[in-house]
């Protein structure tokens, strides 16, 4: 089952952008994409993942699993990135062992968000 891994693109992570200047956000994004995309992930832009005060953010997250916001990253940090998001991707429950993650994903955590238990729609 394939993971999302969504990434702030508005964030400016503090600074202030001249006219036409490209968010760090946006920039974060591109090296993902520049880095490569593992086949189990979904890269989504987002406008705002609201963690403003902490940098770039990125979240992963996946159905019947925990999700994660991580924040204080910039496009250097795109490697690592991939590599914490193709851990969660093979975790079942998306819980990486601490040691198995990369060390922006074990320092820079912003929360850890329960399963969303679903809930059947119900018959017609």
């Amino acid at each position: 089952m394939a993971v999302t891994l969504h990434v702030c693109i508005t964030c400016r992570a503090g600074q202030t952008l001249g006219e036409g200047e490209t968010t760090p956000g946006a920039r974060l994004h591109a090296a993902i994409l520049d880095a490569g995309v593992p086949d189990d992930v979904n890269l989504v832009p987002v406008e705002c993942l609201s963690a403003c005060s902490q940098g770039c953010s990125v979240a992963l997250s996946a159905p019947g699993r925990w999700s994660y916001v991580y924040g204080r990253l910039s496009e250097a940090n795109a490697n690592d990135v991939i590599a914490g998001a193709s851990a969660y991707a093979a975790a079942p429950d998306g819980i990486v062992p601490w040691r198995s993650r990369p060390e922006i994903f074990r320092k820079q955590s912003l929360a850890r968000i329960p399963p969303i238990a679903v809930v059947p729609e119900a018959a017609e």
